[in-house]
């Protein structure tokens, strides 16, 4: 490898399983436990690590957004982009997902 991570999908890290695309896109919007397999049925949950990423990564790219309006006055250009980063991010966001075992604490 050259060093670089290599984005797949998530892996079940009970059995072991690769999720597809919809399975992980559908079962990311489910805020509250853990997210069920759909290949064992035992519970996954998001590493910490990825927690931390995901909370962070859109208020940033809104924030450089922002900036952009302040030294270059409002514009149609600014509203366009955080209406095309949002779905962006929700596209790209399954292939990003790393799973744990347990409920890991951020912090």
């Amino acid at each position: 490898m050259s060093g670089r991570e290599e984005t797949t999908m998530p892996t079940c890290q009970n059995c072991g399983s690769k999720w597809s695309w919809k399975q992980t896109f559908k079962r990311s919007f489910i805020l509250i436990g853990g997210m069920i397999c759909p290949y064992c049925g035992e519970k996954q949950y998001l590493t910490a690590q990825m927690r931390k990423r995901s909370t962070l990564i859109m208020p940033i790219v809104i924030f450089l957004i922002l900036l952009g309006n302040l030294f270059f006055g409002p514009s149609y250009i600014a509203l366009f982009a955080i209406l095309g980063v949002i779905p962006l991010a929700a596209i790209i966001y399954p292939f990003f997902v790393e799973l744990s075992n347990e409920e890991e604490h951020p912090f």
